[in-house]
């Protein structure tokens, strides 16, 4: 039965309602992702102290591999050993901390098995999210998540559920961290006539780390991002063809809309539902566009 293992950053979100003044103090824009500098340190104390911030599981593909799971009907569910959990799969490297804790409980209570490499000399990586007139801004400390190693990938009991997944999705932040285990899903999928999906993740990752996405290309199956990132990745490739279909996103009224942080994560969770179903791609974007539907329908990616 078709299962899906997902790949990238784990993080713990800490994120406000923020305003101009506090995206100026620091640098962001309204709409960007970015990675953190030293001049980004005090962003996290502030969004606590003076902002009301509130903390959530996040990081991309983490996001999008609840979202997933939460997708798949129990009879497509795979009884993974020792975890009766779902069909999905997460990896990533974490602190010895409470935030790991927090990431930990949030994939069980969503049913996704985590499967962390645990790197004791490091926090746990954090997300800054300043969110303005329905814009987030994301600011990423990357932390232990930047330790990711290709043998934790290569280990016997991780490298099986590798073995038993049938599709892969690796975010494009992972791709700052380990190519290397990027590539080794993306050689596994060509060898065994498995699923390979790519995210852009943000529009940073095609330019400033387009050798290392580019060894992944010849291996996708689907590529997923929006608008800013695609075009990022055809400014950087100096291409760029429309695609030939169109699906109708759904409409949801701007009185709606909350917070569309994790739009994207969750979008790519309902299309790899639809993909693990076995969904045509209509049916499968559909399935993107009615999560992401409900997730900017509340605060943060829950």
């Amino acid at each position: 039965m078709p299962t899906l293992l997902c790949l990238e950053n784990p993080l713990l979100d800490v994120q406000a309602f923020g305003n101009q003044e506090l995206l100026k103090k620091y640098g962001l824009k309204a709409n960007d992702a970015i990675l953190a500098e030293p001049s980004h340190q005090g962003l996290f104390d502030d969004l606590i102290n003076n902002f009301a911030a509130e903390t959530t599981a996040g990081g991309g593909a983490q996001n999008t591999a609840r979202g997933a799971q939460a997708c798949c009907p129990s009879s497509q569910s795979l009884v993974l050993a020792a975890q009766p959990h779902g069909s999905v799969v997460y990896l990533g490297c974490v602190g010895d901390d409470t935030y790991a804790d927090t990431l930990r409980e949030s994939c069980q209570k969503a049913g996704v098995r985590a499967e962390y490499l645990v790197d004791k000399a490091h926090p746990t990586g954090r997300c800054g999210v300043v969110i303005t007139d329905k814009n987030r801004s994301l600011c990423t400390e990357l932390g232990a998540a930047n330790h990711y190693k290709l043998e934790h990938l290569k280990q016997p009991d991780i490298w099986s559920l590798v073995e038993s997944s049938q599709i892969y999705f690796v975010g494009g932040y992972h791709l700052t961290v380990c190519p290397e285990a990027a590539l080794a899903l993306a050689e596994e999928a060509a060898a065994k006539n498995k699923i390979y999906v790519m995210s852009l993740s943000a529009p940073f990752i095609p330019i400033a780390f387009k050798d290392a996405l580019d060894k992944t290309e010849p291996y996708w199956d689907y590529l997923v991002g929006n608008e800013s990132e695609a075009l990022a990745w055809a400014q950087s490739h100096v291409s760029g063809t429309p695609g030939h279909e169109e699906i109708p996103v759904r409409k949801i009224s701007a009185a709606e809309i909350i917070d569309t942080t994790g739009a994207g994560d969750a979008f790519a969770g309902g299309l790899l539902a639809g993909i693990v179903q076995q969904e045509s791609l209509k049916t499968s974007v559909d399935m993107g566009h009615w999560l992401a539907q409900l997730g900017i329908q509340q605060m943060g990616p829950k």
